[in-house]
């Protein structure tokens, strides 16, 4: 008997029980509720997570996940697997000298790929001292000329390692002034391997407007492809930020729709000017946000290697050798200041994410990254995240291991049909260039975005650290975090510095290189470009020369990016402000009327609400009368006073209770834990103030009571 028939007889003993009869045995559990009430989960896309999926509720869209390497490419291929996922830290400092020192020491420690994260003057093409002070060296690396390069990669070896950078609309006098260092160290463009990414799209939507027409990145984007195909066969140089969709408040299928639009809009733009479609879809890199939904993240990235495929098919490109790659980013959305400790646990699981689904580089978030910049511990501890998912976990060596579950399968499709449907609808807009222009997309974030944090205010979104479970007694940060201008990095005076040396010391040689990259044809423009950067020139300079500056893009809708957490944080700082003027926390006593089972769930309820916003909470046993619970209210001094008890009883203690606490001259606030019903005004015209329940919006009302309170 063979092993299969072995197998087989074996599991014949245990026959596989129909779906209705387990529906029948969970709903008897669930004591009068139904499946669909009470274990039917609705994500923001507006899919439904059902409690258990089987084989039917995957081959209902008639689609098979196939074989790693193989056609659609949900599986990812076999490359990945082989040479597994690059550890792409990003490194937010403004200083070519600070920069290079933790960018050296990172790469001898475990990180294998160097993300020059930009500052926004670079990436618009500007010299620093024409930008704005705050674009200058903020949360990225400033680059004005090949000298600033050369520092900040000084020591480091491109040929040995790749490259990711998110150029903005400079990708190609980045491009540029990456491979005159190169040259420099007596080494060929043909060796750079990674990504120097042109995304106009992405950074229109993020400033608003840009310098320079959409058109003049299309054509940089076309001259930097051509040359590529040449001289850098294995470099990527079009970018497509999906994830800064879902950082702004986004769905899992807004981000695949909305960077799909992109992606195909760069296409057809391309062809236009002479671009072969297959020529653009093998040097795209696409970004997306890793956050906490763990399934649906996972299926995410497996849903856009699908879509992707169907978008190649359409446009008659082979599939093979332009299959989706993409690079992961932990996602900030999901971040706190508030125990922030509690990121390592969000960060990992993300982590794991961007491996398990095949990500081909990562950025895993550093735990205090929207506190402070990082330091050389929480680089370390973000940093061997990866390290020990690949290295003692071996997780990369397994092939997509989510494949073949029934629920992930089926959440693929599912987030393919809704982001197909965006898709679809930016495409009837004339595409996403037009589409960001009339603002669509931006609206439908922010409305999205609005209903997300209304979730999170009103705690049906948990938080642990910040809107449950918080931690009153850590040190709550009261300043804005990440102000770091370019005045505390001292890059300004830099710049200022290095502008009066190239002033003085003008060569002939850098005014004729600039004069001839306006009048090179496209072929050359490239090797005009990086003669320019050897001989001296700026990038500013550079990007005049190339004509960018002419006139702006059109204004359009920004994105606005704010953490889920952001409202909680803010009643922090007010608890912090109070307790400074104080010497303590703001108080809350708890009335609570009658014996435990009578006022216990609303006082532990009214626990939690309080302290999410910083307020600490007295308890005390359960009064018998309505004369000792306002006695110790009173003698307690709490600014506070929180009712609890049950509904039955609220009709006749409510009244006398706020009586007679309204009686003194400065009484505290009145709050009634409990849903009021149809006797909210009676209940108001007593004297309660607020009413807290589960449908409160807990971080809206906790700001009402610090504001009736004086902050």
């Amino acid at each position: 008997m063979s092993a299969y028939e072995r197998t087989t007889k074996l599991l014949s003993e245990f026959p596989v029980p129909p779906i209705d009869a387990w529906r029948r045995m969970a709903e008897e559990s669930l004591e009068g509720g139904t499946i669909e009430r009470k274990l039917v989960t609705k994500l923001p896309d507006g899919i439904e997570v059902q409690p258990i999926y089987t084989r039917s509720s995957a081959e209902r869209y008639g689609l098979e996940a196939g074989v790693p390497g193989e056609i659609p490419y949900t599986r990812g291929s076999v490359r990945q697997t082989s040479e597994g996922n690059r550890i792409c830290q990003e490194l937010p400092y403004g200083s070519p000298a600070d920069f290079n020192q933790a960018l050296l020491h990172d790469l001898n420690r475990g990180q294998n790929s160097v993300n020059l994260l930009l500052d926004v003057a670079t990436r618009l093409g500007l010299d620093p001292d024409d930008a704005q002070t705050a674009d200058v060296g903020g949360c990225g690396l400033s680059l004005a000329s090949l000298a600033d390069l050369s520092r900040a990669l000084r020591g480091v070896d491109l040929s040995a390692v790749p490259l990711y950078v998110q150029a903005g609309v400079s990708a190609l006098p980045l491009l540029a002034m990456i491979t005159a260092a190169e040259l420099s160290q007596g080494r060929t463009s043909r060796s750079l391997r990674g990504t120097i990414a042109s995304d106009p799209i992405g950074e229109w939507i993020q400033r608003g407007t840009v310098p320079g027409p959409v058109e003049w990145s299309i054509n940089s984007m076309a001259d930097a492809l051509r040359w590529a195909k040449v001289e850098a066969p294995e470099l990527r140089v079009i970018g497509i930020q999906a994830n800064l969709w879902a950082e702004a408040g986004g769905t899992a299928s807004h981000e695949l729709g909305y960077g799909l639009a992109s992606a195909v809009d760069y296409l057809r733009r391309l062809e236009v000017i002479g671009v072969p479609p297959s020529d653009a879809a093998s040097r795209i890199l696409f970004t997306f946000s890793l956050g906490s939904h763990f399934f649906v993240e996972i299926a995410k990235v497996r849903a856009a290697r699908l879509l992707w495929t169907r978008v190649l098919e359409a446009a008659s490109i082979p599939p093979a050798g332009c299959g989706l790659v993409c690079h992961g980013r932990s996602a900030m959305w999901n971040k706190t200041l508030l125990d922030p400790h509690v990121n390592l646990l969000r960060s990992t699981s993300e982590a794991f994410v961007g491996i398990v689904s095949g990500c081909e580089s990562i950025h895993v978030s550093a735990f205090d990254e929207c506190l402070r910049m990082p330091d050389e511990f929480s680089r370390r501890l973000a940093r061997n995240t990866q390290v020990i998912l690949n290295e003692e976990c071996h997780l990369g060596r397994v092939q997509d291991p989510a494949g073949g579950s029934w629920y992930v399968e089926t959440l693929t499709r599912e987030l393919a049909e809704k982001a197909w449907a965006i898709f679809q609808s930016v495409e009837a807009q004339g595409g996403m260039i037009r589409s960001v222009q009339l603002g669509e997309p931006q609206r439908e974030i922010e409305r999205l975005a609005e209903l997300r944090h209304q979730g999170a205010e009103v705690r049906r979104d948990g938080i642990v650290g910040t809107n449950l479970h918080p931690n009153l007694q850590e040190t709550v940060v009261t300043t804005s975090p990440l102000a770091h201008s370019s005045q505390g990095n001292g890059l300004s005076q830099r710049t200022a510095t290095d502008r009066m040396m190239r002033d003085a010391h003008r060569t002939a040689v850098v005014v004729e290189s600039l004069q001839r990259i306006g009048t090179a044809k496209s072929v050359d423009r490239m090797r005009a470009t990086i003669e320019a950067f050897t001989a001296g020139a700026s990038i500013g300079e550079v990007s005049k020369a190339l004509g960018m500056m002419p006139s702006a893009s059109p204004v359009v809708p920004k994105l606005v990016f704010r953490r889920r957490a952001e409202s909680f944080e803010a009643l922090r700082r007010k608890s912090e402000d109070y307790r400074m003027k104080h010497g303590r926390l703001p108080r809350v006593f708890l009335l609570n009327m009658g014996p435990r089972a009578q006022h216990g769930a609303r006082a532990d309820f009214s626990k939690g609400f309080f302290s999410t916003g910083g307020f600490e909470v007295v308890d005390s046993r359960g009064f018998s009368t309505v004369a000792a619970a306002v006695t110790a209210g009173l003698a307690d001094g709490a600014p506070v006073l929180v009712i609890c008890s049950s509904d039955e009883s609220y009709p006749e203690l409510v009244p006398s209770l706020a009586e007679e606490i309204k009686r003194i001259k400065c009484p505290p606030l009145l709050v009634l834990a409990g849903h009021p019903g149809e006797r909210l005004e009676a209940y108001r015209s007593k004297g309660v103030d607020e009413f807290i329940h589960v449908r409160a919006n807990a971080a809206k009302l906790l700001a009402s009571i610090y504001q009736r309170l004086g902050l």
